[in-house]
């Protein structure tokens, strides 16, 4: 058997990548969510997690031992050095959680799905892009509606995304997601098609 090709799968915030990762799900393929990876590794048990407390304290736990998101993300912003050295520790684990992960696929290409694929460089695993794009407008009302925050909110997390620009650059496919949901699942299934025709993630 051959070893699936990887497909990485970004968009902006509320640009549906979500939807569309659930649409390819539900053809069948394989696929890996980047922040789910990110949560699997500092779960109760995991050696991260002891790391964590050792280096901030008990203070980034939850009663029930689970992290404290919040109050962790609230000492990492406060300080660049305490950033890094968090990362240093994440981001290797991650990678291996995604690669351990994406080995045991069994359809004839798998997903890798990150809000950060170009930004955080996971893009250079990957044998190909596609990004999933949107009018910002739109992207902003989606998110707004969705969670509940504020226009000026969204705003700020669009800035701190690659632009626009920089992941259109690195797309090998680009599906613009401004229409209603069943038209989206057409689209998906039509990549889905030429993706079942691609040797290693190229057109030949």
């Amino acid at each position: 058997m051959t070893k699936p090709w990887i497909l990485g799968l970004t968009g902006g915030i509320g640009s549906g990548k979500s939807a569309v990762a659930r649409h390819f799900i539900d053809l069948g393929v394989h696929t890996v969510d980047a922040d789910q990876a990110a949560r699997w590794v500092v779960e109760p048990g995991r050696p991260a997690l002891g790391k964590i407390v050792e280096h901030f304290g008990e203070g980034v736990l939850l009663p029930d031992g689970t992290l404290n998101r919040p109050a962790l993300r609230e000492r990492i912003f406060r300080d660049e050095s305490e950033r890094r050295w968090l990362e240093a520790l994440l981001h290797p684990l991650i990678r291996q959680e995604i690669s351990d992960y994406l080995a045991q696929a069994e359809s004839p290409y798998a997903i890798l799905v990150s809000p950060l694929l170009i930004e955080s460089g996971q893009h250079r695993t990957t044998q190909r892009v596609l990004v999933v794009d949107a009018p910002e407008a739109l992207q902003i009302q989606r998110t707004v509606q969705r969670d509940s925050s504020s226009p000026e909110q969204v705003e700020a997390i669009l800035k701190a995304q690659a632009s626009r620009e920089e992941r259109l650059r690195h797309a090998h496919d680009i599906l613009v997601n401004d229409r209603d949901l069943g038209w989206l699942k057409s689209e998906v299934e039509r990549l889905h098609r030429f993706y079942l025709t691609l040797r290693g993630g190229r057109e030949s």
